[in-house]
């Protein structure tokens, strides 16, 4: 399965960005199937975002609830809807699924919010 994450960019601190993963195959197939988002940022260590299951079912990380939301658009699509963006959520975007045939990951998408 290959991951392709986009919609990184510049934006100011307060502002909103959508980012897009598209697989290269339906990952919301089986109930145990998911998909979701993790960012890593300079010197720390990747954090895992959130998550959205073939049920719908989400989790958030406590750093991005209430800002943040996941959603599935289709069986091979999920976005991040980011608002209030903050300096510190400047990071290396990466999605992933995870399938009782592996875990997979995307190459990643950078984004900056600017102070």
């Amino acid at each position: 399965v290959q991951l392709q994450a986009s919609g990184g960019g510049l934006v100011q601190a307060g502002g909103s960005l959508r980012l897009s993963c598209l697989a290269s195959r339906d990952i919301f197939t089986f109930n145990s199937h998911s998909m979701g988002w993790y960012r890593q940022a300079p010197g720390k260590e990747r954090e895992l975002l959130a998550s959205i299951t073939t049920g719908g079912v989400t989790n958030y990380a406590d750093s991005v609830k209430d800002r943040f939301t996941i959603s599935r658009v289709a069986k091979n699509t999920i976005y991040l809807h980011m608002n209030s963006l903050k300096p510190e959520d400047t990071a290396v975007y990466y999605c992933y699924a995870d399938t009782l045939t592996g875990a997979f990951w995307g190459q990643g998408t950078l984004v900056t919010v600017s102070s």
